[in-house]
């Protein structure tokens, strides 16, 4: 048992002794029913989605310098056909990448020398009669191969690191190129390696719309396959947590909740286990890292690529072209390629029905406020300056001054071009009140109440149910007061009023002629108006 040549399963047991533990074995029967034909699997999500402590589980699994037969005993892998003659049953190979990167270059050794020279120093020490010092990885793994007739595991986690944090023309970027290509590439990889397993954050890198390992079957945060559930919890597996440990699973839906893997709702489990070990909903997934990802990348301004980003924020969706020609963070050269880097970083959700992006949840809302907020950009700090007044103005029940405030962004932050019908009216209504998001879920287009369908509702969240209800009805060229007496006429605030006592309601008209904004604000209190 080496550093990196048949790892034993201590890292593992670790993490399945955990209280918390969620059983993802299962991926294990998948990999283990795939044919020769898919034994390359690059299977990447965002941080902290569980990517490492999968990789582990492989490894406990599938190496030889474990014994885990009882480990896995109570878990779900053991009820599959082929568990018992591959458990423990191969060589494998494991490294985190950013550690031995990180590690060579403290000891001043090139990074990639320094990964060929480690695996095969251990290869002898395993094999000492086939294997020399000479040899470079794939030459030794073929050797082996032919001696024994034994294949090999590979499992990389952080595979992506060098792409991710070099520059492309990178002299140890480029050679980390030019080693997975001599790995997974060379002639003899396909008898040589049974499975080989790469995870990380974004999808393996191409160069001038080539893979550098094309012979990877891609599983991403945008394309998940059948190994949708591998990485990241279910919402089963939130609730029967949140039953478990006497944790609201109605806030902690509203906070991690709204990845969507192939029509499966995903949790980030980081955030999920800290929300529950630490009795407290808040933001734990960026405290992680850093802005650094979305600063340089925002502030560029793709294609008006801040003003999608405001419009997301505010409940809408945006349509996108997915990106696959440049998965790495430094060359990007549309809007879509950067929207689809934050895609597989997790700062946004994919619908791959629609081809839709959107804000997931009330955790990364509050990254992109605080970014917002603390950004050098002024036109995103006035922006949100203006939302905190007219959304202020609203509770306060101040009609001209919200009126007033929605034309300023109307008129700064909407194209003229969609200047011009009621959609685009409920868009600007949407952004300019996007600081409600701090009290309310985001805003529901068409709700459903009383005798016809609200225009936007707002609905407060779990933990400020004392707010009102904000029910808003849109006018084009008629009037803000006809808006009031629709949401009256259609019993709007008497199907609310059941479940929340106050309900404040918004009309507002556009004057096409004009250019104007008119805003009615009035407060209906249970059993009656104020």
């Amino acid at each position: 048992m080496g550093r990196f040549l048949n790892k034993g399963n201590e890292k593992f047991e670790r993490f399945s002794r955990s209280r918390y533990y969620v059983d993802k074995t299962e991926l294990i029967n998948r990999l283990l029913e795939r044919d020769e034909t898919e034994k390359f699997i690059c299977n990447s999500r965002a941080r902290r989605f569980g990517k490492s402590v999968t990789a582990n589980m492989l490894v406990a699994y599938f190496s030889k310098g474990a014994a885990s037969e009882a480990l896995f005993k109570p878990l779900k892998c053991v009820k599959d056909r082929l568990f018992m003659e591959n458990m423990n049953h191969y060589d494998t190979i494991f490294a985190d990448i950013q550690a031995v990167f990180v590690e060579a270059r403290r000891s001043k050794e090139d990074p990639n020398e320094y990964l060929d020279k480690c695996f095969v120093g251990e290869l002898k020490a395993a094999y000492p009669e086939i294997v020399s010092d000479r040899d470079v990885l794939e030459k030794a793994l073929g050797k082996i191969y032919q001696a024994t007739g034994s294949q090999f595991v590979i499992i990389f986690d952080e595979w992506d690191y060098p792409i991710r944090e070099l520059e492309p023309q990178h002299t140890e970027r480029t050679d980390y190129v030019e080693f997975l290509r001599g790995l997974f590439k060379s002639s003899d990889a396909s008898e040589y390696i049974r499975l080989a397993y790469l995870t990380g954050i974004m999808p393996i890198v191409r160069t001038k719309g080539q893979s550098a390992v094309n012979n990877f079957i891609e599983y991403t945060m945008t394309n998940p396959g059948d190994l949708a559930q591998s990485i990241g919890f279910v919402e089963a597996e939130v609730r029967a947590l949140c039953e478990r440990f006497s944790v609201d699973f109605e806030q902690m839906k509203e906070w991690y909740n709204g990845y969507d893997l192939n029509n499966t709702a995903i949790y980030n489990p980081l955030s999920v286990v800290r929300a529950i070990s630490g009795r407290r909903f808040q933001q734990y997934w960026t405290v992680t890292g850093t802005y650094g990802d979305i600063d340089d990348l925002i502030n560029e301004n793709y294609d008006g690529l801040r003003e999608d980003i405001i419009r997301m924020l505010s409940g809408n969706r945006v349509t996108i072209n997915i990106s696959d020609g440049r998965n790495d963070l430094q060359t990007f050269q549309s809007k879509n390629e950067v929207l689809t880097a934050l895609i597989h970083l997790g700062y946004f959700a994919y619908d791959a029905d629609t081809r839709e992006i959107y804000v997931p949840n009330k955790e990364i809302q509050e990254v992109f406020y605080q970014y917002m907020e603390n950004n050098r950009d002024d036109n995103l700090s006035r922006f949100m300056n203006l939302s905190e007044k007219v959304f202020n103005a609203v509770i306060e029940e101040d009609g001209e001054c919200t009126a007033r405030l929605i034309q300023s962004i109307h008129n700064d932050f909407i194209s003229a071009l969609e200047y011009n019908n009621e959609n685009s009216l409920a868009c600007t209504i949407m952004i300019a009140l996007i600081a409600a998001f701090t009290h309310y879920h985001k805003p529901v287009r068409e709700f459903p109440c009383g005798k016809g369908f609200a225009d936007i509702v707002y609905l407060p969240l779990s933990d400020h149910l004392g707010n009102p209800v904000i029910v808003v009805e849109l006018k084009w060229d008629r009037s803000a007061k006809a808006a009031i007496s629709q949401i009256k006429e259609k019993q709007y605030p008497e199907s609310l009023e059941q479940y929340w006592g106050e309900v404040l309601l918004v009309g507002i008209n556009y004057d096409k002629r004009t250019k104007k904004h008119l805003c009615v604000i009035e407060r209906h209190i249970k059993n009656g108006y104020a």
